[in-house]
């Protein structure tokens, strides 16, 4: 097995493949290798601990240096991280002492006088003109000589590497974990499974791709191949032209289509023809895309083939030389003629999960109980055959609609992107809600299997259920948009890291501290380095070789109630146009000393991959009892076009934090309880020993030592966990 996807199973699993090589004494290379890894916060399970020390020492390191190069990127340790003020967090100076310090430096400068004397003369001064602003003034060296070495602590963070099957069957189990997931994936997810899908062509596949994406991506791949491409409808056959464009498979924006190989022209081709053939009514799916199917019939060149006519059949859709409705016009229809219940039925029996889709809808157009009453009886019935993802997303929704007009509703886009605007709809029938909660749990419970004996980690309780793969980002200890965990500790540090693509780029990191009302307390940027609550490292202004930025916080000297991390895009490249970006924060106490960044007090480090210039990773919520939770956000914000700094976006996070924090989230809590209902025996890990017996754990890391034929749900697989 290449190495590349051994990276892969590590970084999807955290588990090493079972390592191969000759036989030997590497108990002594084992041991150093443990030991390495606890310095970035990792450490070997007895079983993996047993498997590498029975191979020969060099196995040993060749296995050692692989995997410490994969933890240490997933943690963020694979980069330098220097900060402008050498000793930071001490001796961090007031922000216009050390403005004065520079400008004191640029008069100085023979080079740089006369144009700060300019600049000074006409009342505005431009920071980025002083020769010391924005640039490191020591090497990485120098400042690693000034800071102690950390003291290690319990409280240290401790992720544990188990011992895997063998190579082969691990990469096998990933691929079908991410092709089959029901849940659409991150960026990051879809391309290790483009890797994924090539190298497993040939092998076992899901017995159904339910997400649209995943299919286009795997599809791809089984291409470039020369695998068959896996086609189920005519809108597959388009999304995989899309992906042969480089262009967008979720059909939301349009691609430009370019000329194709003949190949695979006859496979797009070929494909059309099969799936027409198979079911004629599939045609009517051609119309919701019509503008696309003509753009791509000038590339394909139909008439070319004719013996596949039922491909050139799609093409005479779209051109409108044939009539096939779509089922959308159909109920649409129903709809303008005012004929709810019909369209309420049509849905139940055609399209179940469109029907649970439009359920909020059909409620609100609905004229009476009568309607309604028609309606809810359809959802009843229909609900057997909706996939288990929409029955929970439904049954969040209708959990957040007791409140209509005048609540401040966040729309968030499949990229993370946020935005804020009135709800204006009516809110349900108090009646209809309950309802619609007592059936989709009550399908839900039905679909869950027996869990055994569950033994269940307190902390995950709270975890939003992954229905979105894209409401997380890709990187270590990241949790779902919505997600509530625990945060211990005396010392809160951010950072962030990018590195430039071509443009000089400045990302800014700005922590925001608002009281209970979301009113401002106080921030901490490079406008503000210090304060009550904390300091900041200096501002970095471009990152050609990457550049890191930190906010270290006293969690007890913090005055307000909430604390939102935010990265700004103040100049040059977006977040998903630099060459690498990620955010993460730490936890320490202040007499563990240590390098400003830590890998081993790293509690998540996440990508920068999203749209627009405000990135709000999470926000931290003192609680009444005084204690810190750290909530899930996810979100990026369009902002302004240049120089964005926290000042001009005080107004707009306070609204998206009243608006975020006035939503409930389904969590784990939400299934355990229904298992429990089903009869459940569940147990809460009190952190330190295991059961003798197999269980069904669900937690944020999995413990050591678990029987064998225990399943184990983490936030790495929790998608599995969502009944199908």
């Amino acid at each position: 097995m290449v190495h590349a996807l051994e990276h892969l199973v590590v970084r999807h699993t955290h588990r090493l493949p079972s390592p191969t090589g000759p036989a030997g004494d590497g108990a002594a290379a084992t041991r150093r290798f443990d030991a390495a890894l606890m310095t970035a916060g990792f450490k070997l399970s007895g079983d993996l601990v047993e498997r590498l020390s029975g191979l020969a020492g060099p196995a040993v390191v060749e296995t050692a240096v692989r995997t410490l190069a994969t933890v240490r990127e997933l943690v963020g340790d694979h980069v330098r991280h220097n900060v402008y003020f050498v000793d930071f967090p001490d001796n961090v100076p007031d922000t216009l002492d050390f403005w004065s310090w520079c400008v004191a430096e640029a008069l100085a400068d023979g080079d740089t006088r006369d144009r700060t004397v300019e600049q000074l003369s006409a009342g505005v001064l431009d920071l980025l003109t002083l020769p010391s602003y924005g640039h490191y003034q020591h090497t990485y060296e120098e400042m690693l000589a000034v800071h102690d070495e950390l003291i290690a602590s319990a409280g240290d963070r401790l992720t544990v590497l188990h011992l895997g099957a063998d190579a082969d069957t691990e990469v096998t189990a990933l691929y079908l974990a991410l092709a089959g997931s029901t849940t659409p994936l991150g960026e990051e997810h879809l391309r290790d499974l483009a890797v994924l899908a090539e190298h497993c062509a040939d092998g076992p596949q899901p017995e159904t791709i339910t997400v649209r994406e995943n299919r286009a991506v795997v599809n791809h791949a089984r291409l470039r191949v020369g695998a068959a491409p896996l086609l189920d409808t005519v809108t597959d056959v388009l999304r995989l032209a899309c992906a042969l464009a480089d262009g967008d498979v979720t059909l939301r924006e349009p691609t430009r289509f370019r000329a194709l190989s003949r190949p695979h022209r006859r496979a797009l081709l070929a494909g059309l023809d099969a799936v027409v053939a198979a079911s004629p009514a599939k045609l009517s799916d051609v119309s919701a895309h019509g503008e696309a199917w003509k753009r791509l019939g000038e590339r394909l060149h139909p008439h070319e083939y004719p013996y596949w006519p039922h491909a050139a059949e799609v093409f005479a859709v779209a051109r409108g030389e044939r009539k096939a409705p779509s089922f959308d016009s159909r109920v649409e229809e129903l709809l303008a003629r005012g004929d709810v219940a019909g369209a309420a039925e049509l849905l139940a029996s055609h399209a179940p999960g469109r029907l649970f889709r439009a359920l909020d809808r059909l409620l609100r157009v609905a004229v009476d109980a009568k309607e309604r009453e028609t309606v809810l009886a359809a959802v009843e019935r229909a609900a057997p055959e909706v996939s288990g993802r929409v029955v929970l997303s439904v049954r969040e929704h209708v959990q957040n609609r007791a409140h209509g007009s005048g609540a401040r509703r966040v729309f968030v886009n499949r990229e993370g992107a946020a935005w804020v605007a009135d709800d204006t709809r009516p809110p349900l029938e108090a009646a209809d809600r309950e309802r619609l909660v007592a059936v989709l749990d009550a399908e839900t419970r039905r679909r869950l299997p027996s869990p055994g004996r569950l033994l269940i980690d307190p902390d995950v309780l709270d975890v939003a259920l992954p229905l979105s793969g894209r409401a997380a980002s890709a990187g270590l200890g990241v949790l779902p948009r919505g997600s509530v965990s625990p945060v211990e500790g005396e010392l809160l540090r951010f950072f962030t890291y990018w590195r430039e693509a071509g443009r000089t780029t400045d990302l800014d990191l700005s922590a925001l501290v608002l009281d209970a009302d979301y009113g401002t307390v106080t921030w901490l940027s490079y406008t503000a380095l210090t304060d009550v609550e904390g300091r900041h490292s200096g501002d970095i202004t471009a990152a050609p070789d990457g550049a890191s930025e930190f906010i270290d916080l006293r969690l007890g000297a913090v005055r307000g109630t909430f604390i939102v991390p935010q990265v700004y895009v103040f100049s040059g490249e977006r977040f998903d146009e630099v060459a690498e970006g990620f955010f993460g924060f730490m936890l320490r106490e202040s007499e563990q000393q240590g390098r400003p960044f830590e890998p081993r007090t790293v509690r998540m480090k996440s990508d920068l991959r999203g749209p627009g210039k405000v990135a709000l990773p999470l926000a931290f919520r003192r609680d009444d009892e005084g204690r810190w939770h750290a909530h899930w956000l996810h979100l990026y914000l369009r902002g302004a076009p240049s120089a964005n700094q926290v000042e001009g976006h005080r107004v707009t996070i306070a609204v998206v934090m009243r608006a975020l924090f006035g939503r409930t989230h389904l969590t784990v809590r939400h299934l355990v309880s229904l298992m429990e209902e089903s009869g459940a025996e569940m147990t809460l890990w009190d952190g330190r020993s295991v059961p003798d017996d197999p269980v069904t754990y669900i937690g944020l890391e999995r413990p050591d030592g678990l029987a064998p034929g225990s399943r184990v749900f983490t936030p790495e697989n929790l998608r599995d966990l969502l009944p199908a």
